[in-house]
């Protein structure tokens, strides 16, 4: 099964991640696509470290996130991804503009290909104003237009609100 958790920052988006996997029944593994690049991008990586069951198998990779889920994906596995949205930035942020399609086009095909069960977590960003300066907006429309493409690819979408989940498609929770 694959499913999209979508949310604003605070929204609960990835503790409902944290929940669906733990009640899978299945061999958790996480993958981390953020960088504790400052004091407070590795605080927030610290809580979730705390939050997650320490039996979950843990992968740190900020770009080659389909390689990751080809060689980690099993039928009984659940694999949460957390989050895209960071792993977009990542990519953004190389100095190899081509390094962003070909991860973005590999996630894309890979998907649908896996086994096991999938949970990837992103923020929404297109629900506020359009933000000024030429980066800000290009990211803004990446993360829509890969929202989309993986909204059309997955069997669950859900969008959470302060903690509290709608689904958008599929089964309800």
């Amino acid at each position: 099964m694959l499913e999209l958790i979508l949310g604003g920052a605070r929204s609960g988006k990835s503790r409902l991640a944290e929940k669906l996997a733990s009640e899978s029944g299945l061999a958790v593994t996480y993958i981390a696509t953020s960088q504790a690049l400052d004091g407070e991008m590795d605080a927030r990586i610290q809580h979730h470290r705390e939050r997650r069951p320490s039996t979950w198998g843990l992968v740190e990779e900020p770009l080659a996130l389909a390689q990751v889920l080809r060689e980690h994906a099993a039928a009984d596995k659940c694999l949460l991804v957390d989050c895209l949205t960071l792993w977009l930035t990542n990519l953004l942020m190389l100095d190899d503009p081509e390094r962003l399609p070909a991860e973005r086009e590999a996630l894309l095909e890979c998907l649908t290909a896996l086994p096991g069960r999938i949970i990837l977590v992103s923020n929404e960003t297109g629900l506020g104003v359009v933000p000024l300066g030429e980066l800000t907006r290009r990211y803004v429309d990446e993360a829509g237009w890969l929202h989309q493409a993986l909204a059309e690819r997955c069997q669950r979408v859900v969008f959470t609100v302060a903690g509290l989940p709608m689904v958008l498609k599929g089964a309800a929770l």
